[in-house]
């Protein structure tokens, strides 16, 4: 395999921090200042010539579960971070210039959704409300949100599509990648796992034997003490293995899709914890998030953008194209321009497909 090899101009790569006050004193404890980067394109800091006071449209990067900006920035071996790609797409004249910024919204559950949620975090406000205004001080961009956008991979797919489809007034443009939508084929058929797992932290030791049925109403999802004790087990482990990380996902999940300040942890589950049954009151609080079903409602604040860009692996591990499909479909139904693609892929390694998003984003978003 060779090793992928860029003599062009890279841009420069700047850090920057931010401290908020809309994530002070979040739910979780995790910090309000975060430091994360920005790209600038080739030329920026030029103090002559044509490049002069120039303006930049601005993307921003939102990375998937367990990830945050940094993981886009940083030396990747065999291949290229998002930086590097820009800045050959850049000197190969496919895209023109860009700032790209990547924002660090890690959580002490592995991430979030990029919504607002009293479990986590408001971090679709931390975004438009506070990074947004910052960026556009600190930074030569074209500050209208004609010249904006988002994209992102997986969870960071999932947040350009809802802030395309729920905060459309602060993007001109998204593009997603395998993002999260069509809830009963991702997480449903995921939580027996979850429960297992679960199961492991119960406070009265399971015993070969005859089963019975434990005393107490678990048909509001809450937590009879085993979330809890997962948390604490998991918040001490330096590595969790493939299940017991699913199981995080899932309870960040129902952290973002059904929070509740007055249950435990400050959400509900959406499954009986001993029965695995189904609870139905539970599970139409995930689907009203669900963006496969939110397009009905929220499609034609897509059609207010200048470009709507999807794909998706035919051969997606979480069935992600099923849902990718329902969207292009009711967004076909509609009258909603957009592009969408499928290509032989599974959820992991896509990052390839950039070449196409952000050239797309960023001719949509040019002045």
């Amino acid at each position: 395999m060779a090793i992928k090899r860029f003599d062009g101009k890279p841009g420069t790569t700047v850090t920057v921090s931010y401290d908020s006050a809309i994530l002070a004193d979040n739910p979780l404890g995790d910090p309000a200042e975060r430091a994360f980067q920005v790209w600038l394109p080739p030329g920026y800091d030029q103090g002559q010539g044509h490049n002069r006071g120039k303006r930049f449209p601005v993307l921003f990067d939102l990375v998937g579960f367990t990830g945050a900006g940094p993981a886009h920035t940083g030396w990747r071996g065999f291949d290229e971070n998002v930086p590097e790609r820009a800045a050959r797409l850049v000197h190969q004249h496919k895209m023109t210039g860009c700032i790209i910024v990547f924002p660090d919204c890690f959580t002490a559950l592995g991430g979030n959704q990029y919504v607002n949620s009293s479990a986590i975090g408001d971090y679709a406000d931390y975004l438009t409300r506070e990074l947004i205004p910052f960026i556009d001080r600190e930074f030569r961009t074209l500050p209208e949100r004609e010249h904006r956008g988002c994209f992102g991979k997986s969870s960071g797919g999932y947040g350009a599509l809802v802030h395309g489809m729920r905060y459309s007034k602060y993007w001109g443009a998204i593009a997603s990648h395998s993002g999260d939508a069509y809830f009963d084929f991702i997480y449903r058929s995921d939580w027996p796992n979850t429960l297992t797992q679960l199961a492991r932290h119960r406070q009265e030791r399971q015993r070969a034997g005859v089963w019975e049925l434990p005393a107490g109403d678990r048909s509001e999802g809450l937590d009879d003490g085993r979330i809890a004790a997962f948390l604490k087990y998991a918040w001490k482990r330096e590595r969790l293995n493939h299940q017991e990380m699913h199981c995080l996902m899932n309870l960040a999940m129902a952290a973002t899709y059904d929070p509740d300040p007055t249950a435990p942890n400050g959400f509900r589950v959406p499954f009986d914890l001993e029965t695995g049954e189904l609870l139905p009151k539970r599970w139409r609080n995930w689907l009203k998030h669900d963006p496969a079903l939110m397009v009905k409602r929220f499609g034609r604040n897509l059609g207010k953008l200048r470009g709507v860009y999807i794909d998706c692996g035919w051969r997606d591990q979480y069935h992600i194209h099923y849902g990718s499909r329902m969207i292009a479909a009711e967004l076909a139904a509609q009258g909603i321009a957009h592009r969408y693609e499928e290509f032989d892929g599974t959820h992991s390694g896509v990052d390839h497909r950039m070449d196409v998003s952000l050239p797309f984003l960023v001719k949509a978003l040019r002045a």
